[in-house]
């Protein structure tokens, strides 16, 4: 039986009234009446499989008992669709008082960051594509509405713990290794620009401390790759097959670059008449640094095998890329269409992967000639990480790299003398 006035009026002992489907009239020690919100909210950790929780709804000086039962629907619909009232409120609270805060939030330094960065990263935006992702999904819902003064260590490393293991099937944990490093930089400009004092709370070599080890829980798996000796077969069936993908893929066997270089490259890149085709920096993966910051481009000798691929490939009008869409006029060749072929085409699923014939011709340098391992090294445009190194280091070794790269061809090609 629902209460009425009189039934509010005359309760005075310290209990609790009910006032049917929940709701019911508190009454406190010091006679203080107040409406509570009684209901069981699923967990798996409770005995019963559901915890009792009690929620306040105000005094009755304050919320008449019309107001109390319409909120009282109201919370019963939340639970209804699986969301604990309680929570749902000190959420809201919590969001609402960030909002009001002064300063720089962590999303709005994060967001100023990338828009100021991302002009020295990847031309192709994969680089801007992939912090906003990471930093979309994993860090904005935690602490993107938080001034950044406000975050500490504790924040960082509770953020981190979900995501720092590997996935169940074995794989690579999620963004944890990359997204630590992007922390720290985003919390060392804040401290550069004045927004937060010392410590920086996601110093990546304390924070590590703190969290496993990222090669004991994820043991990285190499790309799969055709034995060198089987390249020189599967470039004879490759010259038997129609169309530009095939050409594309031999051209990347020719030049141990990766993909996105090769179905990137454009016809001002190629000089056919001194066989070199200049990778311009801002294209590379690493990108080569002579003295100070300045970087500088790949150079690529072409063999003579990849120099007559190159001169019968065919062109379009206005359209740059040297191996140019069959179905998207203007444009170049799909990032997926080389890996399609391999796998599907060829039937190489499980067996070898495009990226894999850099290893095989890594490990032909290392075997079969006498060529010095900088010299493939570079080739693969594997720079050196030390920057002192880096620094001194002033040639790419074109001129010894030419015939390295012509041997390979012709092994390929099964031209060898």
């Amino acid at each position: 039986m629902r209460l009425t006035k009189k039934d509010i009026e005359k309760a005075n002992k310290r209990r609790k009234y009910a006032d049917g489907r929940g709701l019911f009239l508190s009454v406190s020690a010091n006679k203080r009446k107040t409406w509570a919100f009684c209901y069981r909210f699923p967990d798996a950790s409770a005995r019963n499989g559901y915890r009792e929780r009690e929620m306040g709804l105000g005094s009755i000086d304050d919320v008449s008992i019309d107001e109390a039962r319409d909120r009282a629907v109201e919370l019963r619909r939340l639970v209804r669709d699986g969301i604990d009232p309680l929570e749902d409120r000190q959420r809201s609270a919590r969001q609402k008082v960030r909002k009001q805060r002064d300063g720089t939030t962590f999303e709005q330094l994060a967001e100023r960051y990338i828009d100021t960065k991302k002009a020295e990263w990847d031309a192709e935006g994969k680089s801007e594509q992939s912090w906003r992702g990471s930093l979309g999904k994993h860090v904005y819902p935690v602490i993107g509405d938080i001034r950044v003064d406000r975050i500490d260590r504790a924040d960082i490393l509770d953020l981190l713990r979900p995501i720092w293991k590997a996935k169940k099937d074995g794989g690579k944990p999620v963004t944890a290794g990359r997204l630590l490093p992007r922390l720290d930089l985003i919390f060392e400009e804040a401290i550069e620009s004045g927004l937060r004092p010392l410590p920086n709370p996601a110093n990546r070599s304390s924070v590590r401390k703190s969290l496993p080890n990222l090669k004991k829980v994820h043991t990285p798996t190499n790309q799969k790759s055709l034995p060198y000796a089987q390249v020189p077969g599967f470039v004879a069936d490759l010259r038997q097959r129609q169309g530009l993908t095939p050409k594309a893929l031999e051209f990347l066997i020719h030049t141990g670059l990766r993909t996105k270089e090769v179905i990137g490259a454009v016809w001002d890149e190629i000089d056919l008449d001194n066989a070199i085709w200049t990778i311009p920096a801002k294209r590379m993966k690493i990108s080569r640094k002579g003295s100070g910051e300045k970087r500088e481009d790949h150079r690529v000798p072409l063999s003579k095998p990849a120099v007559a691929l190159l001169r019968a490939l065919p062109r379009e009008e206005d359209n740059p890329h040297v191996f140019i869409s069959i179905s998207k006029r203007g444009k170049g060749l799909s990032n997926m269409a080389m890996l399609k072929l391999l796998k599907e085409d060829m039937g190489y699923a499980g067996k070898a992967v495009v990226h894999g014939f850099r290893s095989s011709f890594r490990t032909w340098v290392a075997e079969q000639t006498t060529y010095p391992g900088e010299l493939a090294e570079v080739a693969l445009a594997h720079y050196p990480s030390d920057e002192t190194v880096s620094a001194y280091l002033r040639t790419d070794f074109f001129e010894r790299r030419a015939p390295m790269m012509e041997d390979w061809s012709a092994f390929v090609t099964g031209c060898v003398k």
